[in-house]
């Protein structure tokens, strides 16, 4: 490899959820506030679920979703909601502004609001992103098959997702890499881009990976 590539430093990070004192009790209250609020809000409630621990496969992937089905009741919603990926949209404000107009699309069809108790109101919590320092550094594409399987899925998560945010292409910390190597590997970029983490677990995403990278170098590509 040329001198002049940089290696890529791996790096382990953890989501901390910091309380709003935002909440929604009702679909009305839900679109005012998602217009306000902070886009690490949007960002915590679509990608949270996967860092926090879950005693449960959850039955939507998203917070906006479940508290439509358990809060207030109404499962169109929850379905549609459901099926948002966060993946399809530029940034963090496109995704807001489709949310948004789903749920005035289902404010124009209901002839009343639901209220949810006063326990089950919508909170809304803001992320911040904590970085840490890990011993690994890949020099060589080829070493990225045998080190995946041992980041821990939180480093996955860095790499993978938060990178996207990061990003100007929107592009994961891998691609980005890959690509800086005299463009040798555009090929894998292609079939890395294809991987979609939304509706899978972070663990089932590094085995995913792990497949993907091993399959490639010992198919000699």
């Amino acid at each position: 490899m040329s001198p002049k590539i940089k290696p890529l430093k791996i790096k382990d990070c953890d989501l901390v959820a910091i309380a709003t004192g935002v909440r929604a009790q009702n679909l009305k209250e839900l679109r005012n506030n998602l217009i306000t609020c902070h886009p690490g809000c949007v960002y915590y409630h679509f990608w949270g679920g996967l860092i926090r621990p879950r005693f449960v496969d959850p039955e939507y992937n998203n917070d906006f979703a479940a508290w439509a089905a358990h809060g207030i009741h109404d499962k169109k919603l929850a379905e549609i909601l459901g099926v948002v990926d966060p993946t399809d949209f530029k940034d963090i404000e496109d995704l807001r502004n489709e949310l948004i107009e789903i749920i005035e699309n289902r404010l124009d069809e209901s002839e009343y609001l639901t209220w949810s108790h006063s326990d089950r109101q919508f909170n809304f919590i803001r992320s911040e992103i904590v970085i840490f320092d890990t011993k690994y550094t890949v020099s060589n594409p080829e070493d990225l098959a045998e080190l995946i399987s041992r980041l821990s899925v939180t480093s996955i998560f860095y790499h993978f997702i938060d990178a996207r945010r990061r990003s100007p292409k929107g592009e994961d910390d891998f691609r980005s890499w890959l690509i800086s190597v005299n463009g040798e590997y555009k090929n894998l970029c292609d079939l890395i881009a294809q991987v979609d983490p939304y509706f899978i677990t972070l663990t089932e995403l590094r085995t995913q990976l792990g497949s993907l990278f091993n399959s490639y170098f010992r198919g000699g590509n």
